[in-house]
């Protein structure tokens, strides 16, 4: 498959939590985790596990910065 977005970033997953029909899948990225909220029914249609490596796609219109 190939996909547009530019920011992909590999990992492997850490965690997936089901709720009603919402998941959280976490992916470990070098040092830091990234978690995505994604369907149940995308989860299974991926075949998602722990373990498996994946990537994260960011696609935003906006990238904001702040600071304290």
């Amino acid at each position: 498959m190939k996909i547009s977005a530019r920011n992909r970033l590999k990992g492997t997953i850490v965690e997936i939590t089901k709720g009603a029909t919402t998941a959280h899948v976490r992916i470990q990225i070098e040092g830091s985790v990234i978690t995505a909220s994604i369907t149940n029914e995308s989860v299974d249609e991926l075949e998602l596990a722990v373990g498996q490596e994946a990537y994260a796609v960011v696609k935003a219109s906006d990238v904001m910065i702040a600071t304290d």
